[in-house]
């Protein structure tokens, strides 16, 4: 049994080293296309600006929700009738408020992230220019 488990474990080795060996020029092919780093100027700098934007885009679209939410559940909080609905609303509200508030303080600190990768860009750009 522990012969064939030997064999196996060797088989299994040599049919991996076989595969990786002639995967290996399509791989390395691979890394001199897009593996390796930019090599131009504030790439690095402009990726982060560009991921900072894509962030407040979505951090905004949060807000703009939670602010829509908090809106609709103060209409229905005004429409209703029972000291129930009214209790279970005014819970959801202020539930919904919160959340509000959170997404509002995510928003404020993307845009110094943004602010602060521009500033960071435009120093590297700065930093390019000819004297």
């Amino acid at each position: 049994m522990n012969a064939i488990r030997t064999y196996a474990a060797a088989g299994v080795a040599a049919l991996a080293l076989g595969t990786l060996g002639s995967l290996a020029p399509a791989d390395a092919a691979s890394h001199a296309t897009s593996g390796k780093p930019d090599k131009t100027p504030c790439a690095q700098e402009q990726k982060q600006v560009d991921k900072a934007e894509d962030a407040l885009a979505r951090v905004t679209e949060v807000f703009a929700h939670q602010k829509s939410k908090v809106e609709k559940l103060q209409d229905r909080l005004t429409d209703a009738t029972t000291d129930e609905e009214k209790a279970r609303l005014q819970t959801r509200l202020d539930k919904a408020l919160a959340t509000k508030q959170h997404a509002k303080k995510d928003k404020a600190a993307q845009r110094q992230r943004l602010a602060q990768a521009e500033q960071r860009l435009a120093d590297c750009q700065a930093e390019q220019q000819p004297a």
